[in-house]
């Protein structure tokens, strides 16, 4: 299990990296509640994102966008209200938007990043 959540934190740092590089700042990481966990909040704009990462070496079990079905998008979601609520002045003001980003390769740092934006 710890190279799992090696891989997945290397992902998300990459990810963190990806979002930066494209203006977005980032607000909150690995934010939890008793409901999950968002991977990353970020602002971009008049956005308040939360981010969902999802890093795999292959994709011989599917496209990490995939594994973000209707139940994981509705999780994220209400995670995504209850972080609104723990931190009104950070979203006030902003559209609320889900985005998923996508590592696909062996070692995430050369790794293919796809970037998924406003996920319905």
């Amino acid at each position: 299990m710890a190279a799992k959540d090696d891989l997945g934190r290397a992902g998300e740092e990459r990810a963190e990296r990806h979002l930066r590089a494209g203006g977005y700042l980032i607000l909150d990481r690995n934010w939890r509640t008793h409901g999950g966990e968002i991977d990353i909040v970020a602002a971009h704009g008049a956005d308040l994102v939360v981010v969902e990462v999802k890093t795999r070496r292959g994709e011989w079990f599917g496209h990490p966008f995939a594994a973000v079905d209707a139940r994981k998008r509705d999780r994220l979601w209400r995670l995504a209200a209850a972080w609104i609520v723990a931190h009104p002045e950070a979203a006030r003001g902003r559209r609320l938007r889900l985005d998923v980003i996508g590592i696909t390769g062996p070692d995430p740092e050369s790794a293919v990043v796809e970037h998924l934006e406003d996920l319905r």
